[in-house]
Formats: C-alpha cells, sequence, structure tokens
C-alpha cells in the first residue's frame, strides 16, 4: 500500500463514488483528509464515521464551481494541518444530451464543475504547495476525453480539457516542486452511473451484466480501483511521475473498432 501517513490531501467531490473511496482509503492510511461537497449529510456521516475509526477526516461544505468555496477548502487544510501536501480535483457531474439539444445552462453546469472547479484547486493549492516545499495535484478525468461516447459531447469536452490543464500545468509548475497527474477512469459502478441508467426501460442490474461481459477484464471497475491508483500516484513513491495520466478501464481502451 502507498505511504500516506500524515499527508495532508484535499478530495473534492469526496462523499460520493470515487471521492468516498478516496476520502475513507486516504483516512484510513493515516492521512489527513479534507473532504469538500455539496451533500452536506454525506460530508457529515463519512467525518463522523473516519473519527470513530481514530482516523483524521474534516469536511468542508462547498461547491466547486465558486471559488471562494474552493479557496475556503485549501484554508481549512492549513489552518487545520499547518499544510497542504496534496490536491485531487474529483468533483464532476454527468450530463447526456446531442449538441444539437445543449442548453446553456447544461453546458455551464458541465464546464464550471468539471473543468473550473479543477481550475479553482490549482489555482489555490499551487502557492500553499509552493510554499512549502512542493505538493501533487491529481485530476479525475476519464476515457471520455479518448472516445466519443453518443449523446455526451460536452462532457468528453471537459474531460478533454482536463488532460490539457494537467500537462500544461506541469510546464508551468513542476520547478516548483509540484507534480501533477491523472486518472482515467473507465465505467466504474458509482451513483453517477447509476443516475444514467434512470432512463433506460431496462432494469440496472441487466445494463450493469452486459457491460461488464464487454470490459476485457470481465467486471466493472469499483471505486477503490480508482482510490488505490490515485493513492499510489500522489505517494512519494511515484515521485518521478508528473504529466501521466493512468487509464483505469480494464483494457477497454484496448478493444478493437469492430
Amino acid at each position: 500500500m502507498a505511504d500516506l501517513k500524515d499527508k495532508v490531501i484535499l478530495v473534492t467531490g469526496g462523499t460520493s463514488g470515487i471521492g468516498l473511496a478516496c476520502c475513507q482509503l486516504f483516512a484510513r492510511s493515516g492521512a489527513k483528509v479534507v473532504a469538500m461537497s455539496i451533500q452536506e449529510d454525506e460530508g457529515k456521516a463519512l467525518a463522523e464515521q473516519m473519527a470513530a475509526e481514530g482516523h483524521e477526516c474534516l469536511f468542508h461544505l462547498g461547491d466547486v464551481s465558486r471559488e471562494e468555496d474552493v479557496q475556503a477548502a485549501v484554508d481549512m487544510a492549513v489552518e487545520r494541518f499547518g499544510r497542504l501536501d496534496v490536491a485531487h480535483a474529483n468533483a464532476g457531474v454527468l450530463r447526456s444530451q446531442k449538441i444539437t439539444d445543449l442548453t446553456l445552462e447544461d453546458f455551464r453546469l458541465l464546464m464550471d464543475v468539471n473543468l473550473l472547479g479543477a481550475i479553482w484547486v490549482a489555482k489555490h493549492a499551487i502557492p500553499v504547495m509552493r510554499e512549502h516545499g512542493g505538493g501533487v495535484i491529481c485530476f479525475t478525468t476519464s476515457v471520455a476525453a479518448d472516445i466519443g461516447f453518443p449523446e455526451h459531447a460536452v462532457y468528453c469536452a471537459s474531460k478533454a480539457a482536463l488532460v490539457a490543464l494537467m500537462r500544461s500545468l506541469v510546464t508551468d509548475h513542476s520547478p516548483e516542486g509540484i507534480r501533477f497527474v491523472a486518472v482515467s477512469p473507465g465505467t466504474i459502478d458509482t451513483p453517477m452511473l447509476a443516475a444514467s441508467c434512470e432512463a433506460w426501460d431496462r432494469p440496472k442490474e441487466e445494463i450493469y451484466a452486459e457491460v461488464a461481459e464487454r470490459i476485457p477484464v470481465r467486471r466493472m471497475g469499483e471505486p477503490i480501483d480508482v482510490a488505490r491508483a490515485v493513492a499510489f500516484l500522489v505517494s512519494d513513491e511515484a515521485d518521478f511521475i508528473s504529466g501521466a495520466v493512468l487509464p483505469l478501464e480494464g483494457g477497454t481502451l484496448a478493444l478493437p473498432p469492430w
């Protein structure tokens, strides 16, 4: 297991799916965690659960599309723990529509959360990390950055933009001791994925079984699969990895297009 003991880690979207698994794994590995989310009840429950287990995990109620909320989460980490070693820009939303049906509201939601939220994380985490000798920022992108998903044009664009953002930050801030990495999940069993199945006229379990059969490893991913990968990438064991995107898709991207 990656050594995260005493690292101070901020996770956005930290109360559901991948973010929740990350917060739990990081805290249980000895890190000091700040979970940011718009889900107040879930955030309080996470903090209470980790405290009951003897781990440190604070909850910050905030919306990543609001710069002041992200800055407040970074400030919470510094005020409570004295520094910020890792920021995981994980918060994301999913909306499906053909581009001909796109509304400005949907566009703004996807870009404000998926891209702008990550920008605010980088803007406010980098100065703190620079002051304290370095750190790591990890982004949760998606295989949607590499594959043309039907009726997800803007979602795909927002995730591809994250990769470009991450690589540009490498060129600007690596000399300051800050690494930038990304994970690119495929089909992961999260509440977001479950919600996307609600419009179908088939049971979720049937859809999931069919999808799993198409994945080379013959199963869908679990949030903990992503959390373990992030834990390694942000640990000192990975200190020569920067500018890299790690696919976590069970071999899906290796499939032939026929």
